[in-house]
């Protein structure tokens, strides 16, 4: 299983509109503190699937030479982590999507110009994609009212990626969690701000050591952190293009 951080940022992206802080600063400069909107690419030998399609999407599969995927699941309704998906527009018709009823209702209310192939799927029962299985379960995201994680199992080996949520993970979902290969966490900034609808790098950590996870790689950051080079020194982020072979 092959993992692609397409994008690691968070709903405004860095560089910031109009910001001139030191992390913005390197992203125009073209360092990685460059983070466009939110999207994972998970491949194996049979295919490609996107965990969720933000807006940045067609400079994405652009910059990483992707011109079809098998699938595309959605872990919420939020504007960075779905309004990509039009990208597909007169490229790949029919594309399967996958996501709780409330979740796939809201967002194909504003993708009705497409035809995706919508298949709704329950939080912690299992489906199977490019060989791989994909199981949802509950995070926390006030106010959305099923925000989804995603786990995937390519036989022995266990991907966890949180989705956004913040510390408040049901127990169900903790329990199915447990002992990850690889778990890609939601950590918008250092502790030092006080963003509560996400975690933090120090919550995020936690996290990880509750669920004795092999590797962690922080995603979904804002600019609020030092030049990625930097901060790279304290805590481990990921940056877009970043991949990771299970």
């Amino acid at each position: 299983m092959r993992i692609v951080l397409l994008g690691t940022g968070d709903t405004v992206g860095t560089p910031k509109i109009g910001c001139r802080c030191p992390a913005c600063m390197d992203a125009l400069a073209g360092g990685r503190s460059a983070r466009t909107r939110f999207s994972i690419l998970v491949e194996s030998d049979e295919g490609r699937v996107l965990i969720d399609t933000g807006p940045d999407l067609r400079y994405q599969l652009l910059k990483s030479g992707i011109d079809h995927v098998d699938g595309v699941i959605w872990t919420h309704g939020h504007y960075d982590h779905y309004a990509g998906f039009g990208e597909f527009y007169r490229v790949q018709d029919h594309v399967g999507v996958y996501g709780v009823k409330g979740t796939l209702d809201y967002i194909l209310q504003y993708l009705y110009f497409m035809d995706p192939v919508r298949h709704n799927v329950a939080m912690y029962e299992p489906f199977r994609l490019i060989g791989l299985e994909f199981t949802l379960f509950q995070v926390y995201h006030p106010p959305v009212s099923e925000p989804a994680g995603v786990l995937v199992r390519d036989g022995e080996k266990k991907l966890v990626i949180t989705g956004d949520t913040q510390k408040q993970i049901p127990e169900r979902s903790i329990a199915l969690m447990q002992n990850p290969d690889l778990l890609i966490c939601d950590a918008i900034t250092p502790p030092l701000f006080n963003l509560t609808k996400h975690m933090n790098t120090e919550e995020a950590e936690e996290l990880s050591a509750t669920l004795s996870a092999k590797e962690m790689v922080m995603i979904h950051m804002s600019h609020l952190f030092p030049p990625h080079d930097e901060a790279v020194l304290q805590w481990n982020l990921g940056y877009d293009g970043m991949e990771l072979v299970l």
